[in-house]
């Protein structure tokens, strides 16, 4: 028999003290808990006598690293009254620093009730989950970081890569075997090779939290690839680990944060905090539905028995209530304080913000995070929409916060598909002032990007004009219809040369413009490797070489790699690029402006050519007046620059400012094929040939 101690309310989850394991649960509305140990199939149950504000608690002496456990709750079994308790299923401590693997669905059924018509949740089912439920793991969190701490890299020169765990190394030959499509495989040698060789600051990591299938998947031969439903929101994602899963991911996680800082690349998690993987309420009981269903799920208040759905996954988590609140901030100070992650993107970040129903940008959410000494000095990016209603909330998160900018993914996507609106692309190029400047942000509140995981891919952005999601098994009525796409007037694969080249100048117009807009650019892993997902543009579900990176690199993926790393060098060496403040247009000491737009004949646009407008522009970049450090710590003056962009499909004569502006112009970069324009050095007023559908970087010499 177990002796069990009366413990302690806090820290909520299992914590060993190298004596024994304190084990504390929130359920404010559970009428019992048991506290369920296994060894094998061997289940011992420990009743939790003691409550407090409203945590069970108990500490069992003996009880270290490598145990299994989990709870059942007692309680009331009444969907309309919000409450689905039921004893006989299993439940994941959603403060679990180790979850074992994954829900096994086929071995029992994981419902709360006997599956059915429409009705069926109204009645419990009796069926023991056990064997179906994966059990959490105490662990040693205990670890050598050898002086390792958060890089603290300033977020104007910060260039982020956004990449999957696993897909990122699964087909990398360079990576041993066993470590491939791992933590372990992420922060091997040969990873962290590309990454510091590409230029980039920052990895942003889909989903990490230990996440679930949706039990609508069993059986389909798919599982959830992205990892967007969640289940642990402290625990590493057990088939991640290549050491093992009884803790020994936590440690492997660790060991990767340690490899990348020392590569001087940043890590941030792409974190789901606005529902679960527990779906609607016909889905399955995991975790927060058995455990407190009517604290931790945001419920419809004229029907109990359904849920309020921001996200568009069936169920929303209810940041509202505190004790929830709490499990997110606990989660964020653990991952940030215990585990070094640098920051944190917030996947539909708009859900979290709404108190009752709307989005509220003084929630107790951003509130908390704010006057938290920890977390208001980390990373933090929103996705600034859900689906709910007024979810869209672009330019509107408060101080602190950086947000994906879906309306410069948008504007930069048709100014290159010719579908012009210059003065806005003008705007999303130099940081989007009009959203951001209003209210004191700067322009590296702005992420920028092109592509991301959730969409087309950059090849397939310019190899597809609809989506091609038949393998995901729903006749392809998943995903958006993408009606921002342009495919070089072939779909698909070809081997037209004249429509590889165009596709191919497509992709670095698309990298060219990303890299050098003010703000912070965020690059989809593969995209400089020319990956394509065949016209998929919704592989969420796709665990396989859809989704994985190739990296058999044929002569184009080569060359738009060797682009795209002379890109974000050229980033990195000028400041002009990657200002902390917001052009204005007004001259300086130079007597120059800091930014200036002109038209072909190298005169200032003027509100005509604002309002219409071909496509066809230049601006003017003045680095004279930024001042850059050399290595020794020297102060320089940065390089002026010139860049002309044609989103034409006719090549145009582009003739350069006048004097005052610079007495010569090399080509820096040019997005046609080598040797179309020529290098220079070009003088004022010289002509240059802009091929269609192209731009070209002179700097000042």
């Amino acid at each position: 028999m177990i002796e069990a101690w009366p413990g302690r309310p806090f820290p909520l989850g299992a914590t060993w003290d190298g004596r024994g394991t304190n084990f504390s649960v929130f359920s404010e509305h559970g009428q019992g808990v048991d506290l369920c140990l296994f060894e094998g199939d061997v289940e011992t149950r420990v009743p939790m006598h003691d409550r407090t504000a409203f945590n069970w608690h108990c500490y069992l002496p003996g009880v270290g690293p490598g145990r299994r456990y989990a709870y059942r709750v007692r309680g009331p079994y009444e969907p309309r009254g919000g409450h689905r308790f039921n004893h006989e299923k299993v439940l994941i401590d959603p403060y679990a620093k180790a979850v074992e693997g994954p829900v096994r669905f086929a071995v029992a059924n994981v419902l709360p009730y006997v599956p059915g018509g429409e009705d069926a949740d109204l009645e419990p089912d009796d069926e023991d989950d056990a064997a179906a439920i994966p059990k959490c793991v105490v662990v040693d969190e205990s670890f050598d970081w050898e002086g390792d701490r958060r890089l603290g890299i300033p977020w104007h020169e910060t260039v982020i890569y956004e990449a999957h765990v696993k897909g990122l190394t699964r087909l990398h030959p360079g990576v041993r075997e066993d470590l491939r499509g791992t933590f372990a495989g992420l922060a091997s040698e040969e990873a962290i090779a590309h990454l510091r060789a590409l230029g980039v600051t920052a990895v942003e990591l889909m989903p990490v939290h230990h996440f679930a299938d949706e039990h609508f998947l069993a059986g389909t031969g798919l599982t959830n690839y992205w990892g967007y439903s969640t289940i642990g929101y402290l625990a590493p994602h057990a088939l991640y680990a290549a050491t093992g899963t009884q803790g020994e991911q936590l440690r492997e996680f660790k060991g990767m944060v340690k490899a990348l800082h020392r590569a001087g690349i940043e890590v941030i998690l792409d974190v789901v905090y606005n529902h679960t993987a527990e779906g609607n309420h016909l889905g399955p009981m995991l975790s927060f539905r058995g455990i407190d269903n009517l604290s931790y799920y945001r419920l419809d208040p004229n029907d109990l028995r359904h849920y309020v759905d921001f996200t568009g996954t069936g169920n929303s988590l209810n940041p509202v209530h505190p004790s929830v609140l709490r499990l997110i901030m606990d989660s964020l100070r653990y991952w940030a304080g215990e585990c070094h992650v640098d920051g944190f993107r917030f996947d539909l970040a708009s859900a979290l913000a709404r108190e009752l129903y709307d989005v509220d940008r003084l929630s107790a959410f951003f509130d908390v995070i704010h006057q938290d000494p920890m977390l208001s000095q980390v990373k933090l990016i929103a996705e600034p929409w859900d689906v709910g209603p007024g979810g869209y909330q672009v330019g509107n998160f408060p101080v602190l916060w950086t947000e994906w900018n879906g309306q410069y993914r948008d504007c930069v996507r048709d100014f290159w598909r010719g579908h012009v609106r210059v003065g806005e692309f003008a705007s999303r190029f130099t940081g989007s002032s009009d959203l951001y400047q209003s209210d004191g942000r700067r322009p590296f509140a702005s992420i920028n990007f092109v592509t991301c995981h959730d969409g087309f891919t950059l090849a397939d952005l310019v190899s597809y004009d609809r989506k091609h999601n038949e393998a995901n098994g729903e006749a392809n009525r998943d995903g958006t219809d993408d009606n921002r796409s342009w495919n070089c007037g072939v779909e698909g694969p070809t081997d037209d040369p004249a429509v590889l080249e165009l596709r191919a100048r497509q992709q670095r117009n698309f990298l060219a413009t990303l890299v050098l807009s003010q703000g912070v650019p965020m690059l989809l892993a593969g995209d400089e490797l020319v990956r394509s997902q065949q016209g998929n543009n919704n592989a969420w579900c796709q665990d396989n070489e859809l989704s994985w990176l190739d990296w058999r690199l044929g002569s184009a993926d080569e060359e738009l790699l060797g682009f795209t790393r002379r890109l974000i060098a050229l980033r990195r060496r000028h400041p002009v690029f990657r200002r902390a403040s917001f052009l204005t247009g007004a001259a300086g000491t130079s007597g120059l402006p800091d930014v200036w737009w002109f038209r072909t004949d190298g005169r200032r646009m003027t509100r005509r050519d604002w309002e219409g407008g071909d496509g066809v522009l230049g601006v003017f970049l003045n680095g004279r007046e930024l001042v850059d450090r050399t290595a020794d710590g020297r102060a320089v003056e940065d390089d002026s620059f010139l860049v002309l962009f044609n989103g034409s499909p006719e090549t145009v004569a582009f003739r350069l400012p006048p004097r005052r502006f610079g007495p010569h112009w090399a080509v820096e970069l040019a997005t046609s094929r080598d040797g179309v324009v020529p290098t220079g050095p070009h003088g004022p007023r010289a002509e240059i040939a802009l091929e269609a559908r192209s731009l070209v970087v002179l700097r000042r010499v």
